[in-house]
């Protein structure tokens, strides 16, 4: 028998190959489908290509390419060890990928097209010319890392190093006990930044830009007088870990031992959670830290009720690949979008319903509660996804948790960028803002119109129906913060949605208003409408900003946000009788003297790299608020942080280019030695504008998309002349729009225009259907869940887990998505 398959592999020996150094070997999930080893009818590899096909694939790649020779990758689940801890909130961003089973794998080769099995590792029974080299090749992918995990390292930049202080750290035996709140520092009084020294105890303040945060040094100044190295700061311990930094070394560190070094000071870690409620006098519980945080977890994951399982088509979770859940929830209310339903492999995954099967019933009850957790929704893996989506991008592409809102206007420009010509799902966002300013010494006024895919709304403290509550608990956490006594219950701030939309359309004042009427700088208000209503609305609440020490926090608070939605109050009116524009005059141009590129003081740079932020950004920052320190430039990017082109590199326009002549190139070719960032021009094209206008304006304003947008509309008289001039440009984004005739009038711009940017423009009125939500104290940790309703009940989709939801938190959401109702 062995000889008889012998002679069948003789002829497919040339297409049998040995995996060379570059080559990606995908055995852990298919192309086209989310089957892997584990699934029933296991994975194949073409020993060609490398590429991995589920059962229902590889039948269809063997016609197209004639490849006969696959090696099929069978993993049969051996035993299920269930975690001790199953239920506690440290399991809540656990990635339930495997590594509480145990495998017994399985390979062969196959031979196509009539699936003739050769068992591995038993090629040794071939003839030994066949033998030898095919026993190299199976031996190299079997051996070979996947394809995914060969990427994963490359996306870590920073990976942080366990300290050569940990393992033999001493700690002095002083008897000094850390309580559970009222810190201060030691020698200034300070109460925020703190770190305490895990070698005697002492809890000092950093120094300014320490971490972020401000504060008067004592910290380092400790350790010179002291050379105690490792300090802890005090608000980031938990029960999975603690921020930890090495003076002597420099940076942030890893300690194994910080549980048994915490608890030197009576911090117990692994018993924060059963420890972090006291008990009083009068027998009521109370928190040793505010607990809103804690709350806000239960309450939005619904984790103190029984949810019931549910399955099928639409009902698939995705796992969580470690800090993905971001991507997860974006991903899972668009594909509830009937236009974003065509992508291929992860809309088949989602919406099959192949992937979300129900545990089989069984009679033998025992034998079902023994097996419990091996039935549990797995959900689909969205590594392929992750990595197409993300690639190029310094943030997406890190295992580190991302903001939710971010990566959906990211998805939103991949989609933009990649549906020219074609059908474009991200349409059913986009929509108009009129923008009115007026001159608040002349009275005129200047109507402009700008795209957008989201609203964005404030929640005004100074709104909050229980004000009064809310005034009374600062006040009681205050004197217990002084008296070094346990916290009261938080309370937390209720806000009516309409107090949030109309802080959305107050007037606001522009910064640095030039005035065209008065040739000046002056005084300026906007206020903003709608001038179109999208299909689909996103409204997202601002609950992130900054504290008064630098550091970023979230608001807690609950917006009462209405299931229905009525926005036609606020459609853009235009041009009002008796109102007498501004003249359309450019500020003067002013050339500076030095020509030379920018100093820009990279000590400021890298103070605010250290806070987090990218680093082209930081330079951007630094050079465009003059090199006046880092308090200006940390305000600039506060202000220009939403901008898509935020963390792209500083890119400036020549001082001494006069622009393109008449005699240029229509191919725009003579604009390619000061181009403005590709991704920029992208997003402009992608909306409909012609390429060499949006490099016009995009040099005009110095790069700024919004302004750039701005001066497009303000300046039509160039589109006719730059859109025949395009005619002759090969960029492919350049015919975004070629197909506009062949869609409805309800997708041009609102005066017909097809060379605009398309909406969906139709009726204000709206109902809820999804919300995403956020636990954690910052958008770049916690974790994200969804909810969507679907078939008139909500559903929870906790990464892998998809349940009917009992009570949806819809007052804690961050991401609202709301679709048009019919005007019937």
């Amino acid at each position: 028998m062995a000889a008889d398959l012998g002679e069948l592999l003789v002829p497919y020996m040339p297409t049998i190959r040995v995996p060379r150094t570059g080559d990606r070997v995908f055995k852990s999930e298919c192309a086209f489908s989310f089957d892997s080893p584990e699934s029933e009818g296991g994975l194949y590899v073409c020993m060609n290509t490398f590429l991995g096909f589920g059962r229902e694939h590889v039948e269809r790649h063997y016609r197209k390419t004639g490849q006969s020779v696959y090696m099929h990758l069978k993993r049969h689940v051996k035993e299920v060890r269930l975690p001790p801890a199953l239920c506690s909130l440290s399991e809540l961003n656990r990635d339930f990928n495997g590594e509480d089973y145990e495998y017994e794998d399985e390979a062969k080769l196959v031979i196509f097209p009539d699936h003739f099995e050769i068992p591995l590792p038993n090629i040794e029974e071939l003839p030994a010319l066949v033998s030898e080299s095919v026993t190299i090749a199976c031996d190299a992918v079997l051996n070979a890392p996947s394809a995914y995990k060969k990427q994963e390292p490359e996306s870590w930049e920073e990976e942080i190093q366990v300290s050569r202080h940990a393992r033999s750290l001493r700690q002095l035996d002083n008897g000094v006990r850390i309580p559970p709140s009222g810190w201060k520092c030691q020698k200034c009084e300070m109460r925020e930044n703190l770190w305490l020294n895990l070698t005697d105890g002492a809890v000092l303040c950093g120094k300014w830009f320490f971490d972020g945060s401000g504060g008067n040094g004592h910290a380092l100044e400790h350790y010179r007088e002291t050379n105690y190295p490792l300090a802890v700061k005090l608000d980031t311990i938990t029960p999975d870990g603690a921020d930890v930094y090495s003076f002597e070394e420099e940076e942030a560190v890893l300690d194994p031992h910080v549980s048994e070094h915490l608890s030197h000071f009576g911090i117990d870690m692994l018993q924060m959670q059963k420890r972090r409620f006291m008990t009083t006098e009068n027998g009521h519980h109370t928190d040793n830290k505010p607990r809103p945080r804690v709350s806000e977890w239960e309450v939005i994951q619904e984790s103190g009720m029984k949810l019931k399982e549910v399955y099928g088509s639409g009902y698939t979770g995705i796992k969580n690949l470690g800090n993905s859940c971001y991507l997860s929830t974006v991903m899972q209310v668009l594909f509830s979008i009937p236009d974003f339903q065509r992508m291929a492999k992860l809309g088949h995954g989602l919406l099959s319903g192949q992937y979300s099967k129900p545990p089989m019933k069984s009679e033998l009850i025992e034998q079902v509660m023994k097996e419990e957790y091996k039935h549990q929704q797995k959900g689909i893996s969205a590594r392929m996804l992750k990595a197409l989506v993300s690639r190029g991008h310094p943030e997406f592409s890190s295992n580190r948790q991302q903001d939710a809102h971010e990566f959906l206007l990211h998805m939103i420009n991949l989609v933009e960028r990649n549906s020219a010509g074609s059908e474009n799902p991200s349409d059913v966002f986009r929509f108009l803002v009129e923008e009115r300013v007026q001159c608040c010494q002349t009275r005129r006024v200047r109507y402009t119109q700008r795209v957008d895919y989201c609203i964005q709304l404030p929640a005004p403290f100074e709104a909050a129906s229980n004000r009064e509550e809310l005034l009374a608990y600062e006040v009681k956490r205050k004197e217990a913060e002084e008296n070094m006594r346990p916290s009261p219950e938080p309370v937390r701030a209720r806000i009516p949605f309409t107090a949030c939309l109309q802080a959305f359309t107050e007037p606001e004042n522009v910064p640095d208003f030039w005035s065209s009427a008065l040739q000046a700088k002056s005084a300026g208000v906007k206020t903003s409408r709608f001038a179109s209503f999208p299909e689909y609305l996103v409204v997202q609440i601002k609950k992130f900003t900054f504290g008064v020490d630098w550091v970023p926090k979230k608001l807690d608070v609950a917006i009462d946000v209405p299931d229905f939605l009525d926005l036609n109050r606020l459609r853009a009116t235009g041009l009002q009788a008796g109102e007498e524009e501004l003249p359309d005059l450019m500020p003067p141009i002013v050339l500076p003297e030095d020509t030379r590129a920018p100093e820009i003081d990279e000590a400021a740079v890298m103070q605010l790299a250290e806070m987090g932020f990218p680093l082209e950004a930081c330079r951007k920052a630094v050079y465009y608020t003059g090199n006046m320190g880092p308090e200006m430039a940390f305000n600039w990017i506060i202000a220009h942080m939403e901008e898509p082109d935020f963390a792209e590199p500083l890119t400036l326009p020549s001082m001494i280019d006069p622009g393109p002549s008449a005699g240029d190139s229509p191919t725009g070719a003579a604009l390619l030695g000061n181009s403005p960032p590709e991704e920029s021009i992208a997003i402009l094209t992608s909306m409909g504008f012609p390429r060499t206008h949006s490099i016009h304006a995009l040099k005009a304003t110095n790069n700024n998309l919004e302004r750039a947008l701005d001066w497009i509309f303000t300046h039509p008289e160039e589109e006719e002349s730059d859109a025949l001039s395009d005619m002759a440009d090969t960029e492919p984004n350049d015919n975004a729009f070629s197909n506009a005739n062949s869609h409805s009038d309800s997708t041009l711009s609102p005066d017909g225009d097809a060379s605009g940017p398309r909406v969906k423009d139709g009726p204000g009125r709206y109902e809820l259907f999804a919300f995403i939500s956020h636990m954690g104290a910052s958008t770049m940790s916690g974790h994200y869940v969804c909810h969507i309703k679907k078939e008139g009940r909500w559903v929870i989709y906790n990464d892998h887990k998809v349940c009917l939801s009992e009570r949806p938190p819809k007052d804690l959401g961050y991401i609202y998505f709301y679709h048009r109702l019919s005007s019937s």
